[in-house]
């Protein structure tokens, strides 16, 4: 029986906003197994981006377990956290967060240098990286010098640059236009059927489910409607 690559259970955030605690997380049981591209549905505050990132330890759960690939990262410490963070998980964002005073190259080579991987192997896996997503010709343009779309793909390439088994992508198409969301669409779909990348994407936008082998929808914290 094939074993789930992440499985979370029981998992609950919960924020203080003055005297009122809100529960992002309501008690989440959820596995996604490698290979799967999930879609994580639902209007803006059901909880879609607290899961995702509790999922790539950029937060911690108030309770509950979150197992990926055979360990609950949630018992991880802070440097455990960080390795994982940078080995296993790729993050593609809305907003891209690339960092502004670097070109498209550095932005890429820039987390294989926590890494420790040696800078001439970091530069010829950015270089080729950035060729597979069609950006040969912008590798020395800054982020403001390239337009949403090639931002994204340098954001993507970004994402892959430690080569994670896993990829978290939170409203990736949510800044750009209809034609150039499914470019980015189709890359990530790319990724997921022809390399086996396991994908978790985050959206409200319902045409995400035509490219996802599975979806979940997630209201007020909880999951309300499985997708099949």
């Amino acid at each position: 029986m094939e074993m789930p690559i992440i499985r979370v259970h029981n998992l609950h955030r919960d924020f203080t906003m003055g005297d009122q605690v809100v529960h992002a997380l309501d008690g989440i049981d959820l596995e996604v197994n490698e290979g799967d591209f999930l879609a994580v549905m639902g209007p803006s505050g059901s909880g879609k981006s607290t899961l995702l990132y509790l999922l790539g330890g950029l937060d911690r759960p108030t309770a509950g377990e979150i197992w990926v690939g055979g360990r609950d990262i949630v018992l991880l410490d802070e440097n455990d956290l960080a390795t994982y963070r940078g080995q296993e998980v790729g993050f593609v964002f809305q907003a891209f967060h690339l960092v502004p005073t670097m070109t498209a190259l550095q932005n890429v080579e820039f987390p294989m240098v926590f890494n420790r991987t040696p800078p001439a192997e970091r530069r010829k896996r950015a270089q080729a990286l950035l060729e597979r997503m069609g950006l040969s010709d912008r590798m020395g343009h800054k982020p403001t010098e390239l337009s949403g779309g090639q931002q994204q793909r340098v954001a993507i390439a970004r994402a892959l640059a430690n080569d994670p088994r896993i990829i978290l992508a939170d409203e990736p198409t949510g800044n750009l236009d209809t034609r150039t969301g499914q470019e980015v669409l189709d890359l990530l779909t790319h990724l997921n059927r022809e390399e086996g990348r396991t994908i978790v994407i985050v959206s409200h936008d319902p045409s995400v489910t035509r490219f996802v082998t599975r979806d979940i929808h997630l209201l007020d914290g909880r999951i309300v409607e499985r997708g099949l």
